[in-house]
């Protein structure tokens, strides 16, 4: 029970983040960029950092990193209650509290295989394993009934209390001893942050406005391929690796570590931008966007339990359907956006997204790891985290950053072509929108107008309605391409032999 509320708490926390957006930026006097960067940033630093979570919890005792970790969570939503500005959340929530998870994820794995044993190991893995899918579906409902009728500070508060019950039962977890190499590849290890931590950052930079984001994307892109060339080259010498390159060498690892990254790129894509439009355009509180967005995550959990139980159709052709059926949901999204007036016309599509990400939760764990030994299942389950927590903090970042961007060109071209307002009051209306379209809501416009003329009002109102549209409908797109190149991955496996049932691959629900 006490690793089951470690887990939800884990998977509830970044929901609850999502939800609260337009609360966080109002309390804080920040912008919904900064917010969504720290979210992605979150993300990031758990993905960059797990794989080296996983070797020091070799090194200094999977209980002693699970505690670490679980206090790294606990500073993280410490601080998110007493936070006074977007740097606190930048370095306590995102930095260390992604660290805290890095080090608890594979320190959990380890824990559970060495507290229990065969019929109750499983049981564990189903007990934990059906948290973090609860916490998924109920998260966005959880975090905005406690944002809209409390205060996000209060969901951060009971993510602490829950933390601190966790710690305080301790005493009933053995450590799991290590009796493997303990040697540590530390240029491996250095080389996986800035490749991973190089591209998300560049984004981020770049979302801010900041300069060198060419440089500092090529810098990550540079790391990652010198990655590649180390990790080869120290296995040909026979010395210890941060993992072990021919994991690759397997079709199968390949094309469903593939598959969960750009399953995650979808859906981070997908959980960032339409809670930032809710809130934006419909001016929704934390209850109603998380409303809005629970179609999504409701069905992604049903779909989800029922495939996992009941499909005996093969993994690829499953794995493929749901990809087309993400697809889909996002596709049939983007006209609605223009005619929308309220979050009951994302039903239909966000239904149909999350059955297909269902599926593929369903399926695409169990896919990857198949074909691993069960003495490496763990170090694989550790690459296939770090891919999907990779693709997440991408999918966050990049689409983001692409709705908050065209946000503001948009804005401004539409100020320049306007024949309503002065080129004075173009230059103007262009540089504020600029700057602040991020926060920009038509009530806050509508009181930043207000010394203006009716004309001039009207037409800065019409120039903001539209050009939110536009950003959203093309940040979209970060996700559409992510489900359409997921299809074409899984056409790839449909020509791969069916992966056999893996015990060891069961158990791993951290991928």
């Amino acid at each position: 029970m006490l690793l089951a509320m470690a887990m939800f708490v884990l998977v509830v926390d970044t929901s609850l983040m999502n939800v609260s957006i337009s609360a966080v930026v109002r309390d804080l006097d920040t912008t919904v960029s900064g917010v969504q960067g720290a979210i992605a940033l979150e993300a990031l630093v758990s993905a960059a950092f797990i794989l080296i979570g996983g070797k020091a919890g070799d090194l200094i005792g999977r209980k002693l990193a699970y505690v670490l970790g679980l206090l790294g969570y606990a500073i993280g939503a410490i601080a998110m209650v007493f936070a006074q500005d977007l740097g606190a959340i930048i370095l306590f929530w995102a930095v260390i509290g992604g660290i805290g998870a890095s080090l608890l994820l594979p320190a959990m794995q380890s824990l559970i295989h060495g507290n229990f044993e065969g019929a109750q190991q499983k049981r564990v893995y189903a007990l934990v394993g059906a948290s973090a899918a609860i916490a998924a579906a109920v998260g966005p409902l959880l975090g905005g009934f406690i944002t809209t009728f409390l205060s996000w500070r209060v969901g951060f508060a009971l993510e602490a209390v829950i933390i601190a019950l966790v710690l305080l039962g301790i005493g009933l977890v053995k450590d799991v001893p290590y009796h493997g190499e303990r040697s540590i590849d530390l240029v491996g290890g250095l080389l996986s942050i800035v490749g991973m931590g190089g591209v998300v950052t560049g984004i981020l930079v770049w979302q801010e406005g900041g300069g060198y984001v060419g440089l500092i994307i090529a810098i990550g892109v540079l790391g990652l391929g010198l990655l590649v060339f180390w990790l080869r080259g120290r296995k040909r010498r026979g010395k210890p690796t941060l993992l072990d390159p021919t994991l690759f060498e397997s079709k199968m690892f390949r094309a469903g570590a593939s598959g969960q990254l750009l399953q995650q790129v979808a859906l981070g894509g997908t959980m960032i931008v339409l809670p930032i439009y809710l809130q934006m355009v419909f001016e929704y509180n934390a209850l109603q966007a998380g409303l809005s967005i629970a179609p999504l995550s409701l069905s992604m959990f049903v779909v989800a339990l029922l495939a996992g139980r009941g499909l005996k159709r093969r993994p690829a052709n499953i794995i493929m359907w749901g990809f087309v059926a993400t697809l889909a949901g996002l596709v049939i999204l983007v006209p609605l956006v223009p005619i929308a007036d309220s979050g009951w016309y994302l039903l239909v599509p966000l239904i149909i997204s999350g059955c297909g990400l269902g599926l593929l939760v369903s399926q695409l764990n169990n896919y990857t790891l198949s074909p691993i030994s069960d003495e490496r299942v763990s170090e694989a389950a550790g690459v296939n985290s770090a891919a999907g927590s990779f693709g997440l903090s991408f999918g966050l970042a990049f689409a983001g950053a692409i709705m908050l961007a065209t946000l503001a060109f948009t804005f401004t071209a539409s100020a320049d072509a306007s024949t309503v307002l002065s080129p004075e009051e173009q230059q103007q209306v262009a540089t504020v929108l600029e700057e602040d379209a991020e926060i920009m809501t038509n009530t806050g416009l509508e009181e930043l107008l207000a010394d203006e003329t009716p004309e001039v009002q009207a037409e800065v109102i019409r120039i903001n309605t539209d050009s939110r549209v536009i950003a959203l409908q093309v940040a979209l797109l970060v996700p559409i391409l992510a489900g359409l190149l997921g299809v074409l991955n899984a056409l790839r496996m449909r020509r791969l032999p069916d992966p056999k049932p893996s015990a060891a691959a069961e158990g791993t629900m951290l991928g």
